[in-house]
């Protein structure tokens, strides 16, 4: 009898699959796809991030990369089993390329691949140290003169930099930094951490005092070492800063605090950058071969520009200046925006006794969190999904798994069994004048945040405050100037403020690269972050991916990494890899360079 199960219908289809790669037969390859089939590709075949969509552009990919990959040894992941729901075959897969290993998952359709996640793992023979392969730490026997292990450390720290240079050189400490930083640190990889705050985890704790995180903990946690299980669901800001720098200090990172990147400029001829920062109150030069950009993936305030802001007597801050609201007790306040910042300074000032008005002038998509955790998140990132044995990294892999071009069907009945639940507590916020969408597809909170990284509240509170009118709303309109006394509305209406704070969101992370390398550098690499899904905020055309995010980019050697919490830790991994191939010397042919449409 033959042997239908799951696990035999994906042992089919990879055993065909390498037999076509073995053979460098691309078209046997290819006819093992669907025609409406994805293949995302985490560095292993193309040396990139890319989602490969159809035959033609998977023919493509393999017609230029097969010969160099040269894939091996595919076979199923025997601690996972295979499964079939509706039609749908899924299981976890393993595999070599000729100087790699990877992972990944696999979707059935109709006994063809609907959909390919392949990652990259480990360098074959530059494999991280620990498991089996840990330092022991300990040096049995004896000789003359040895240093400790706390000497080698601080050896290294006042060399580094000075008589030996750092093979990569990060801007930017906070999370995505720091996250990076381990990962290189694991694989070997001379780097040091620019960061101008005085400690690691400053960035956190400068921000206003009610801050807290809005994703869980589950889908929070660093590289190597996850938050313990006492931590918060929600970590404060604080908690978050001193995670940071106890992190940065076991991890041995070489983190140049209270630093300054000053300029960066490369050497075609020389293949390195001459990245100069003041130190300690000195001026030090360094001439790393690698660039990393993690200044976050939000890049540069978005300050408005509206006619009278020199008149205006008040004070008037960005969102990211905002220190908390002690001091404005009594005051009248004015937050220009609707989005994450602007409803938790909201709430945050009306606690401490302001008089807060909220200036919407767009509509906001708001999702309550506890709906968002059980609904949106529950499968993969929560004490659920742990205890259903759920790991970080699995988790990680099935999100990542879902193509950008597809992922919006599978959130579109998430947001609509959301917005069923919560029917009444979105009619309050419209009952209030509060202006509310779903996104231009109805497709919610993640799809917002992937195209466009703004336009959305996780509600932890400050909307019943504005449903119940304790923080005045006023919404649908626009701001004309500035006077003397606060603001005045394009319909002629008078706002008196005291402070104003303008929670108008940050611009491209190119912006960065504009104030230290050059504007041709910054409009060569063009903008960061986006689809190209042709929505509000990302327009077109479709990227397939998040535009220059931990990938090459067209400067050579200069890259950026950014994002939350889980994108630091997920992609920190392939990036970290991109870097220690070409340390080592690796050939890396990349497929699919990113073109550039925007600038910013």
């Amino acid at each position: 009898m033959l042997d239908d199960s799951p696990h035999q219908k994906i042992e089919t289809v990879l055993g065909k699959l390498e037999r076509a790669f073995a053979n460098n037969d691309i078209d046997a390859a290819v006819n093992l796809f669907q025609e409406d089939c994805y293949w995302r590709d985490l560095v292993t075949f193309t040396w990139n991030i890319k989602t490969l969509e159809g035959h033609d552009q998977i023919r493509a990919m393999l017609t230029n990369q097969l010969a160099h990959i040269r894939p091996s040894s595919l076979r199923q992941d025997l601690n996972e089993v295979a499964t079939e729901d509706d039609g749908i075959v899924q299981g976890w897969i393993e595999f070599e390329t000729d100087v790699a290993r990877g992972y990944g998952h696999i979707r059935l359709k109709n006994g063809h691949i609907w959909s390919l996640l392949t990652t990259m793992t480990e360098l074959k023979g530059h494999e991280e140290s620990r498991g089996f392969l840990r330092p022991l730490g300990a040096q049995h026997g004896s000789e003359p003169n040895r240093k400790s292990w706390k000497e080698k450390l601080e050896t290294e720290a006042a060399e580094l930099g000075y008589s030996i240079q750092p093979y990569c050189v990060i801007v930017g400490g906070g999370q995505g930094g720091i996250a990076l930083g381990a990962r290189l640190r694991q694989l070997g990889v001379p780097t040091i951490i620019i960061e101008k705050n005085e400690r690691p985890g400053d960035s956190w704790r400068n921000r206003y005092k009610s801050l807290c995180l809005h994703d869980p903990v589950w889908y929070d946690h660093l590289p190597y070492i996850p938050f313990p299980d006492n931590w918060p669901v929600f970590a404060p800001k604080d908690k978050i800063g001193d995670w940071l720098e106890m992190y940065t200090k076991v991890m041995e990172l070489n983190y140049w605090s209270s630093t300054v990147c000053k300029s960066a400029k490369y050497d075609e001829a020389e293949a390195e950058w001459t990245v100069i920062v003041e130190r300690a109150g000195r001026e030090v030069i360094l001439r790393p071969k690698q660039l990393v950009l993690a200044t976050g993936m939000s890049g540069k305030a978005n300050w408005p520009s509206f006619k009278g802001m020199d008149v205006f007597k008040g004070e008037q801050q960005h969102s990211s200046q905002h220190p908390g609201p002690e001091a404005y007790a009594g005051k009248k306040v004015v937050v220009v925006g609707s989005n994450n910042s602007a409803h938790d300074i909201c709430a945050a000032l009306w606690e401490a006794g302001a008089d807060v008005t909220m200036l919407q002038r767009s509509s906001t998509h708001i999702v309550k969190s506890d709906s968002l955790m059980d609904i949106g998140l529950g499968d993969l990132y929560s004490e659920r999904a742990v205890a259903s044995g759920m790991t970080t990294r699995k988790a990680d892999l099935i999100f990542a798994s879902l193509p950008y071009r597809i992922m919006h069907e599978f959130q579109i009945p998430i947001y609509n069994k959301i917005r069923e639940k919560d029917a009444d507590f979105y009619a309050r916020l419209e009952k209030a004048g509060f202006m509310l969408d779903f996104g231009d597809d109805d497709s919610g909170l993640f799809m917002k945040y992937l195209r466009r990284g703004s336009g959305y509240y996780i509600d932890v509170g400050a909307c019943d405050l504005v449903a119940d009118g304790k923080i005045k709303l006023i919404s649908g309109a626009n701001i004309r100037e500035l006077n003397e006394n606060g603001i005045i509305l394009e319909d002629g209406r008078e706002l008196e403020a005291d402070l104003i704070v303008y929670a108008t969101g940050y611009g491209s992370m190119n912006g960065w690269a504009a104030d230290l390398i050059s504007k041709d550098v910054a409009d060569k690499v063009g903008k960061c972050w986006g689809l190209g899904s042709g929505t509000t905020k990302d327009p077109g055309p479709w990227e397939g991916e998040q535009r220059n995010m931990w990938k090459p980019t067209q400067q050579e050697a200069l890259w950026f990494h950014g994002g939350n919490l889980h994108q630091s830790r997920h992609y920190s991994q392939y990036l970290s890899l991109q870097l220690k191939a070409r340390m080592e010397g690796i050939e890396t042919p990349v497929f699919g360079l990113q073109d550039v449409h925007h600038l910013s």
